[in-house]
């Protein structure tokens, strides 16, 4: 696979300074530059990078003027940063193959329909009354539960488990190994300290155009359903518990976990290993650092929060001084 630069250029709205022909066959990192490579510059500090890389085409911005002689093709953008996103979709799409479906390995009950240009591998199990969108992807080894509905465009990878009745949206990205709709955590105690099991009987739904990354977890409600609204993107190895809702475009990164019942609002960052106990509501654009731990309400908008209990991240810091500082006495 070879690209030129006028294509990449067409396809980023770019502008060519050097030779349109010269081709490339992946992406790497600016400091890993290489003949038949492309890499981005957008962050100063790499700036000397630029002038010894070997790469073949050099994606800058549009208000970048060289101090040396650069011998790398170079497409001017008016954002690097976030053009670079648009190049890595090309290649991926470029690069993705979509063998056809091979039904003899494929369990599928004539209740069930799918799409047109949808492809199902091989091992895949497919339950009663499902219904599978256009033109999606989905991996060899994948499980799909009765009444599941997955929208156009889905891309599901090896080893994914979907239970009963789950909704997924269209443009949905769910990577190895994910479960969907596994029962929440749900256990009464009984008066000889043994616990019985309250049944699991909704379901989750998830919205549009959201990414969920490799061995997260999202569970099936009590009742009603959990939710991950549309253009959330959660990292590998997430919970999110029974009746949980994450709201649109949140983004939690890996080893992190949300208790039931609890409400994160929209625009959210919970950085990786966070934790935020269960039937709270979380206020809109509420970021939490790494490792940290909400155990109540947010009610103010845009609050960036730190340590457990999580506080005030300036508040913390303030107090992270004063330990430091009774640590050395």
């Amino acid at each position: 696979m070879n690209i030129s630069a006028q294509k990449i250029a067409e396809h980023l709205g770019g502008k060519i300074v050097g030779d349109p022909q010269v081709r490339v066959s992946a992406p790497a990192r600016i400091e890993q530059g290489r003949p038949g490579t492309i890499c981005f510059f957008a962050n100063p500090k790499y700036e000397r990078y630029i002038y010894t890389t070997k790469a073949s085409i050099l994606l800058v911005n549009s208000s970048f003027e060289p101090r040396q002689e650069i011998s790398a093709t170079l497409i001017k953008v008016d954002n690097a940063y976030e053009s670079v996103a648009l190049l890595l979709d090309l290649f991926n799409t470029l690069k993705k193959s979509r063998p056809g479906s091979n039904r003899f390995f494929v369990r599928r009950p004539f209740s069930s329909k799918i799409g047109r240009g949808t492809f199902v591998g091989r091992g895949t199990f497919i339950g009663k009354k499902v219904k599978i969108g256009k033109n999606c992807h989905i991996y060899p080894q994948v499980y799909i539960g009765d009444g599941v509905t997955i929208g156009d465009n889905t891309i599901i990878y090896p080893g994914v488990r979907i239970y009963r009745d789950s909704v997924i949206g269209q443009d949905v990205i769910l990577h190895a190994n994910v479960v969907i709709g596994s029962d929440g955590f749900g256990f009464a105690p009984r008066e000889d300290g043994s616990y019985r099991k309250i049944p699991q009987t909704g379901n989750v739904i998830i919205e549009d155009d959201v990414e969920i990354g490799a061995g997260t977890t999202v569970d099936r409600s009590t009742m009603g359903s959990t939710i991950i609204r549309r253009g959330v993107k959660l990292d590998n190895l997430c919970q999110i518990a029974h009746n949980v809702e994450v709201g649109d475009n949140t983004v939690i990164a890996a080893l992190s976990g949300i208790a039931g019942s609890t409400k994160l609002g929209k625009g959210c960052i919970l950085g990786g290993q966070s934790g935020i106990v269960g039937h709270v509501t979380i206020a809109d654009k509420t970021t939490l650092a790494a490792q940290s731990g909400i155990i109540g309400n947010v009610k103010n908008e845009g609050e960036a929060l730190m340590g457990y209990p999580a506080i005030s991240y300036r508040d913390y810091m303030r107090a992270y001084a004063l330990f430091k500082a009774s640590a050395k006495k």
